[in-house]
């Protein structure tokens, strides 16, 4: 067995691996959002807010122990550090609500980036090679930018759904993937 090929194998089991993995993983997250959404929401908010807090510390800290920064930039770091571990820690105070807000956030910024995506694809309808495509897109898009925007709720747990299906879907073809990945494909 020359070298080549081993190296060659090694990596085709190295890529097999990872996909299939990702592929369980995604699975799992998938099944976990259907069954438990508001549960598995919840998690991911949870997982902001360390985010947050971690981001946090790291903003203050290159404000406090910064060399070469000057006194508003220094400033500027520990203010948006201590805003950081705030959120965070307010988001850990009430887990619930949070969850609710980054919904409700999510669920008007889906909605406005839809019309706005209608609207600018209704501004280039004079260069669209499909005209009447872009016009069906472009009501499409607005249509449901429009009914997120007025129950972003109800509209952030449909995408929440969909988030979910689309993980186990693509989990499934990730798995298939990995059983079926050989050095062809590299």
């Amino acid at each position: 067995m020359s070298t080549e090929y081993a190296a060659e194998k090694s990596a085709v089991n190295g890529i097999r691996t990872a996909l299939g993995i990702g592929g369980v993983l995604s699975v799992i997250i998938g099944i976990l959002i259907l069954a438990w959404p508001d549960k598995t929401a919840m998690v991911v908010t949870a997982i902001i807010a360390i985010y947050a807090i971690a981001a946090g510390l790291v903003y203050a800290g290159l404000g406090i122990f910064s060399k070469t920064k000057g006194g508003w930039s220094r400033v500027g770091h520990i203010a948006l550090g201590i805003l950081f571990i705030i959120a965070g820690i307010v988001a850990f105070l009430n887990l619930g609500a949070a969850t609710a807000w980054l919904a409700l956030f999510l669920g008007f910024l889906v909605g406005i980036l839809w019309i706005v995506e209608g609207v600018v694809a209704l501004s280039t309808l004079n260069q669209a090679a499909s005209k009447g495509w872009t016009v069906f897109f472009a009501i499409i898009s607005i249509i449901a930018g429009i009914v997120l925007f007025f129950s972003p709720i109800w509209g952030a747990l449909v995408l929440w759904w969909l988030l979910g299906i689309s993980l186990i879907v693509l989990g499934i073809i990730q798995i298939i993937r990995a059983f079926t990945f050989s050095n062809k494909d590299i």
